[in-house]
């Protein structure tokens, strides 16, 4: 069975060694883009007045693409799967009144229905034109919901495009000049698919940029990245922060994330050491959150050894929503005094 998401939902790319999809219930053209993307989709557009449908196929970046973002991707469960990473991003364009509406993205084993209309598929597409013509509709996207879909679909697709042009676009967008929604897509992108480079652009960010909610975003997008040095930049998110909130989330995807060795020594820091209370209560509902219970045993240290009446109290009241045997009988005892 084939299964495609919409916005918001989860994204699951599967491999296929071919390019071009399957589609069906379509008038399907195939035409050159040898002479330029743009050329060739106005060329595909030019003297059309029912909407259609325009594709071509570029390199997918390497890696999981199992994430959260873009505005349709596919699942296929009965296609052969190639273990080894796909190949290549199919790029759509639902196209009416002359202009992009919709963008989707695929994997090219999906079989498309086209729902009757026209299907022109363009060959020969070079990935730089396609991150062109796609950074241009961001920037051409008016700033209302429907404008804001295509935008962020957009992102979307030219950040899964294996080619350097992708981290530049990504750079723009998400600087402080632009709407807060698009600056958040390209940043959750760079962690997500822009490998060495998306990191260095996010560790800059989490240090340098002045909104304390882009760099709250920033630090989520590090936990995505695959690149080692990553948690490190958490860490020093969690402990210089200027922003409280910030460095309690910071905490948060630590113990989400991060190994137990290097969550717990910074949650443990930040218990000891922030400045802010609110602080140190999130930093113990972090060690609540860490994976196999790990954050029991300091849970109870916290409950019975600091100094701090309100982190002890949130230390016990976490213990008491574990189903840890080590937390119940800390509760017990408790109840026994």
């Amino acid at each position: 069975m084939t299964r495609c998401w919409g916005p918001g939902a989860l994204l699951l790319f599967v491999l296929c060694a071919c390019a071009q999809p399957s589609v069906r219930n379509a008038r399907v053209e195939s035409h050159p883009a040898a002479g330029g993307l743009e050329a060739a989709f106005r060329q595909a557009v030019s003297g059309r007045s029912a909407p259609l449908w325009i594709g071509y196929a570029v390199p997918i970046v390497k890696g999981d693409q199992s994430t959260t973002g873009g505005d349709g991707v596919s699942i296929a469960g009965s296609a052969p799967v190639n273990l080894e990473g796909p190949d290549h991003l199919v790029v759509l364009y639902r196209v009416e009144n002359g202009a992009a509406a919709k963008i989707r993205t695929f994997t090219p084993e999906c079989t498309l229905d086209a729902g009757g209309l026209a299907f022109v598929w363009l060959t020969d597409v070079k990935p730089t034109e396609s991150i062109a013509m796609l950074s241009a509709m961001v920037r051409q996207s008016p700033d209302d919901q429907t404008g804001r879909h295509r935008s962020h679909a957009a992102v979307t697709a030219l950040a899964l495009h294996a080619d350097a042009a992708a981290d530049v676009s990504l750079e723009q967008f998400a600087a402080a000049s632009n709407p807060e929604s698009l600056r958040k897509q390209a940043i959750f992108w760079m962690g997500e698919a822009r490998g060495r480079r998306g990191y260095e652009m996010l560790s800059r960010i989490v240090r340098e940029d002045l909104s304390d909610r882009i760099r709250e975003h920033a630090v989520f997008a590090l936990t995505q990245s695959k690149e080692p040095a990553a948690m490190s930049d958490v860490i020093r998110v969690a402990h210089d922060d200027k922003n409280a909130h910030v460095r309690s989330q910071a905490l948060f995807w630590l113990a989400q994330r991060a190994g137990t060795k290097m969550a717990a020594s910074a949650i443990q820091d930040a218990i000891a050491n922030d400045p802010e209370t609110e602080v140190k209560k999130k930093a113990v509902f972090a060690l609540s959150q860490m994976r196999d219970g790990e954050g029991v045993p300091i849970l109870i240290r916290v409950a019975r050894e600091n100094r701090n009446p309100e982190v002890r109290k949130q230390a016990v009241f976490w213990l008491g929503q574990s189903k840890d045997p080590r937390a119940l009988t800390f509760i017990e005892d408790v109840l026994k005094r």
